[in-house]
């Protein structure tokens, strides 16, 4: 299933776009002024008026902020155009940095309004989330709410800081919150995470349907909004189930990158590499998503080609430092390709207990180490990290796998020995 970092990425704020096509010309990627660059868009994914709407939104918004009379409201439009083209063109190390630099230009303006402050924190977490920078998107979030207390949308970045830095009883009360003041897709999103990783899978996916019904079809936040629901299928085991939501995903909006990258884990799963192969190499020439890299990287693993096996895991490298050089922390991502694919379970653990340090208490990263110290034969360190990624109930497949590993290991140290 994806994490709530994931869905914090769509669910997180609503893009203003109020320009017709015939307002403003288009621009290109040419830097406007001090601006981000509007990178275009790969043909496949320019869906027409929604392409359109966004660089009309873009240089209307530029030339506003370069006008004698600035419009404030044109800060936050051109932050959430840089926020949805990260989401959907991959272009994360360019944009989302950008996104910071516009909306901390207008955080430093004198004369912005409490209306206007408001709304520009609630951007800012959002970016701060996607760069898994949880303590300081709390922090954004905390004060937005200080203003306005009764704005849905806050609500959802607080409960996803609070769920990354391991506050779960917290992350409730605020998705109940949330939901009680406006119950849309966005907050029933949230509602289906927090039941699935408190061990109600199928009042997960009565959430998740809801919130699929919520969104209007075509959109990209209902493309992954569905995509979502395949997802948790997937995760527990009803693979054609999940199959049909990707590809009514895909029928909605086609091209979906993210939907042909996970009908390619299916066919994975199921080693049927052939196909696997042909629909990853669709997604990886619509957007350079370095998860479907790692996919490439597993089925060249297993259909034994050593040299593509490198060739891609040198490309997976070169974008998680590009993400990591542009304020992503990628520690995380670092410790699950050394874990599943390099099979480096000391680098692993390296990156690992640096999140660790981070956020103690996320049962996730827990679950990590639990896993990590598995492979390393040490059972002792294993379940003292276990426990702690099984204090929501969880009934994951990884949790559960672990749990009968971990009853048939011995409760001595064994640090040497790698399974």
């Amino acid at each position: 299933m994806k994490s709530i970092i994931q869905l914090f990425i769509l669910f997180g704020f609503t893009v203003l776009f109020s320009c017709n096509s015939s307002d403003h010309p288009n621009t290109d990627t040419t830097q406007i002024s001090q601006y981000p660059a509007l990178l275009e868009r790969p043909t496949l994914l320019q869906n027409g008026k929604e392409w359109d709407a966004v660089q009309n939104t873009y240089a209307a918004s530029v030339q506003n902020l370069t006008s004698d009379k600035v419009d404030l409201e044109s800060y936050l439009k051109l932050t959430e155009v840089c926020i949805l083209e990260a989401r959907v063109t991959g272009e994360h190390g360019h944009y989302y940095p950008g996104a910071l630099q516009i909306i901390d230009e207008l955080l430093n303006r004198k004369d912005i309004s409490q209306d206007i402050l408001f709304q520009a924190l609630s951007l800012k977490s959002s970016v701060l989330l996607s760069q898994h920078d949880f303590e300081n998107a709390l922090l954004c979030s905390q004060k937005a709410i200080k203003i306005n207390p009764y704005n849905a949308q806050i609500y959802g970045t607080l409960t996803d800081a609070l769920v990354e830095l391991g506050k779960y009883e917290e992350a409730v009360l605020t998705a109940d919150k949330m939901v009680s003041i406006r119950p849309d897709l966005r907050s029933y999103a949230r509602i289906s995470y927090l039941r699935e990783i408190h061990g109600d899978i199928e009042g997960s996916i009565d959430a998740m349907k809801m919130a699929v019904k919520a969104g209007y079809p075509g959109l990209e936040q209902s493309a992954w909004t569905r995509l979502t629901l395949g997802n948790i299928y997937e995760t527990y085991g009803k693979l054609e189930a999940a199959k049909k939501e990707y590809q009514l995903t895909l029928a909605e909006r086609e091209n979906y990158p993210f939907a042909i990258g996970a009908l390619a884990g299916i066919e994975l799963q199921q080693e049927n590499y052939k196909a696997a192969e042909k629909l990853l190499n669709e997604a990886t020439a619509i957007i350079p998503e370095f998860s479907f890299y790692v996919q490439l990287a597993e089925l060249y693993q297993k259909t034994d080609r050593p040299e593509e096996y490198k060739k891609t895991m040198d490309e997976i490298f070169v974008m998680l430092q590009d993400d990591v050089d542009s304020g992503h922390n990628m520690n995380l991502e670092y410790a699950d390709i050394h874990l599943r694919i390099t099979k480096d379970y000391t680098k692993a653990l390296e990156f690992t207990l640096l999140e660790h340090e981070k956020r103690p208490v996320n049962i996730d990263v827990n679950k990590m180490l639990a896993k990590i110290y598995y492979k390393m034969g040490d059972s002792v360190k294993s379940k003292k990290y276990f426990k702690e990624a099984i204090r929501t109930n969880s009934k994951n497949p990884d949790i559960e796998n672990l749990k009968e590993q971990l009853a048939m290991a011995p409760t001595k140290n064994k640090s040497n020995t790698v399974f």
